[in-house]
């Protein structure tokens, strides 16, 4: 019985940690693995990238993100590219669960640019106070042809900034 007290008090005790992150005025800083073969579109081979994001909420559950980003793959169809972006998450639950909307420009390799609108559903993980894990799964829609848009997942980590 004490087992299952302590397990009660400790997640009662990390959902209102989870709590405070969510609310107006607070940074976030972020970093995902993309690709690792985590995605699938028509067009890639091997796939491995890397996206570095920065957050502030304007509103309680409400951040705004930027992005930036580079990913490489195998494929001679498809060059490496970069991608810089912009976009919105909502925090659906105060446990962690996020809606998010973006948009970003692709530059690859002299080849080809992209406009890519897309939809993401993920959890923030909290390990400690303010450090997440963040997997989601994600679909890019392509404007330059359906064997570009992409479905797939990543795998983030997620500092949480605040004033105290």
């Amino acid at each position: 019985m004490n087992k299952k007290i302590i397990l009660l008090v400790t997640a009662l005790m990390i959902t209102l940690g989870a709590n405070a992150q969510f609310q107006e005025g607070k940074g976030y800083l972020g970093a995902s693995l993309t690709g690792l073969d985590l995605h699938y579109n028509a067009a890639d081979g091997l796939n491995i990238g890397l996206e570095l994001k920065a957050g502030y909420f304007a509103l309680d559950n409400f951040m705004l993100l930027g992005t930036l980003s580079a990913e490489h793959n195998g494929s001679e169809a498809v060059a490496d590219h970069i991608a810089v972006g912009g976009g919105a998450r909502y925090y659906i639950m105060q446990n962690g669960l996020y809606l998010g909307l973006n948009g970003k420009f692709i530059h690859a390799n002299h080849n080809y640019n992209d406009l890519m609108p897309g939809i993401e559903i993920g959890y923030a993980f909290f390990i400690n106070r303010s450090v997440t894990i963040e997997p989601s799964l994600y679909y890019d829609h392509s404007f330059k042809g359906s064997n570009y848009s992409t479905v797939g997942l990543k795998l983030g980590l997620g500092i949480y900034l605040f004033d105290d």
